[in-house]
């Protein structure tokens, strides 16, 4: 019988118990113990619903194009509850120059694919256009400039090659602020962006990159992003409707682990136990702590910044609703550079990203501040941050009455910020990793912050360690 601990309750912890409980009930010799310092599993992960509000706590969706949540939720039994963004509406806004200005139709990410829906944007001056026009043009010199295999640059670096200064201040920033909380000048391009440094090796333009993938498709376009109806808590509740309840240990947390003699120790106020193998699936400082007394080297390779999150769901009810005037699209992001101290970087028009959201004639907003406004919200009270959050809408959409329901969720330095060179200390950490049989470190510090990519890395270890 092989025991394995697992340090840490979010998504990756969760995901890789479940995975060894469907081994054991495989007929394969294998003990879990799942150990979380708070008193629920999901970390970040979290849904609640309220009056036929569907309110996500963190993360709202995945990509659709990564598969592995879908295969997840197959496996779960809710296949049927996965349902596809309204792309038919969906629009992304810049809040700019004081007002809600659309994006151009056809970008992904910072890149057009048809260069005519640049033309009339406002978001751009002539000479952003001309950078847009000329890209193209210019796929022999990119191509022949990429960056060699193995080196690395900031989005930033990378961005202003390819369209300039304008178009890295006025898309780039703010989309990546969304997605990690972070600026564009320190974020590696090879660890946010890898699809694209492969674009430009292979095509030299991204544009042209772009068009030729669609051509390739025939024209065909899934969601671009994906969900549960009941909300992504589902997945974190079915799965541990499988764990056996003596598996899981709440309010347990972890003060250290060791390998003495071929095994390994975990320490917790209760005392110590042995295990033939370690999942960590902590937050980076978290795991660093634990890693130092067992090398330090490795935990060396853990220093890096996180930012934080705050999470503001705001619902409004069908009467309430009819004081709204939300413009149609799925939300609008704020350019760092125009964030002040208290300023969102997103906010979500969620009712319209995703059906089931709100019930019929309601409106449910959500948005998100990091970095140094999640800092100073961090210690008020709720009714202070959603206060905040009404001012800051409001800045942009209009006029706010009280909301139905108002939800506040925290998450403190949940956000790690992948630096420049990030994937080559991942190449020498686990290569330090590799020299410590029995252990495996999971989630969101490592390769990729997706729900996806997190679900795929807990399941090939917990199968790993088994084979």
């Amino acid at each position: 019988m092989k025991r394995i601990a697992v340090v840490g309750g979010g998504i990756s912890g969760v995901t890789a118990t479940w995975q060894l409980a469907r081994e054991r009930a495989a007929g394969r010799a294998v003990e879990c113990v799942l150990f979380e310092a708070g008193a629920r599993l999901g970390g970040t992960v979290e849904t609640e619903r309220r009056d036929g509000f569907v309110m996500e706590c963190g993360p709202d969706s995945w990509v659709t194009e990564k598969p592995w949540a879908r295969e997840l939720a197959g496996e779960l039994g809710l296949e049927d509850e996965v349902i596809p963004s309204q792309d038919g509406i969906r629009r992304t806004y810049l809040f700019w120059g004081g007002r809600l200005v659309a994006l151009p139709g056809s970008m992904r990410m910072m890149v057009p694919v048809d260069l005519e829906a640049i033309a009339d944007s406002p978001l751009f001056s002539e000479t952003a256009r001309a950078a847009y026009r000329h890209e193209p043009e210019r796929a022999a010199e990119l191509k022949a400039t990429a960056l060699p295999e193995g080196r690395d640059e900031s989005v930033a670096s990378f961005v202003r090659r390819h369209f300039g200064e304008e178009v890295t201040r006025t898309v780039a920033a703010p989309l990546l602020a969304g997605v990690f909380g972070g600026d564009v000048e320190t974020l590696s391009v090879r660890a946010v962006m890898a699809p694209f440094v492969k674009m430009e090796r292979e095509y030299g333009s991204l544009i042209v990159a772009l068009q030729q993938r669609r051509a390739q498709a025939g024209g065909t376009r899934s969601s671009v992003f994906t969900t549960l109806k009941p909300g992504l808590g589902t997945f974190v509740e079915a799965m541990a409707q499988e764990i056996a309840p003596e598996t899981v240990r709440l309010r347990t947390p972890v003060e250290g682990i060791s390998r003495t003699g071929g095994r390994w120790q975990v320490w917790t106020a209760a005392g110590v136990e042995e295990f033939d193998a370690v999942f960590v699936a902590t937050p980076a400082h978290a795991t660093r702590r634990l890693m130092e007394p067992v090398d330090a080297e490795a935990a060396a390779l853990l220093h890096m910044d996180a930012s934080s999150a705050v999470v503001v769901a705001l619902a409004f009810d069908a009467e309430r609703a009819r004081e709204l005037k939300i413009p149609e699209g799925f939300g609008y992001l704020v350019p760092p550079q125009d964030a002040g101290e208290d300023s969102l970087l997103a906010c979500t028009f969620v009712n319209q990203k995703f059906r089931h959201r709100a019930p019929e004639g309601g409106v449910l907003l959500r948005a998100f501040f990091g970095s140094r406004a999640a800092g100073k919200l961090m210690g008020l009270a709720d009714e202070a941050v959603i206060e905040r959050a009404r001012e800051q809408m409001a800045l942009a959409v209009g006029e706010l009455p009280e909301a139905t329901h108002g939800l506040v969720r925290r998450w403190p330095l949940s956000l790690p910020q992948y630096a420049v060179g990030h994937p080559d200390r991942m190449r020498q950490l686990e290569q330090r990793v590799a020299e410590l049989p029995g252990l495996r470190l999971l989630g969101n510090a490592y390769y990729g912050v997706g729900l996806p990519d997190l679900m795929q890395r807990a399941r090939a270890a917990a199968r790993e360690a088994l084979d």
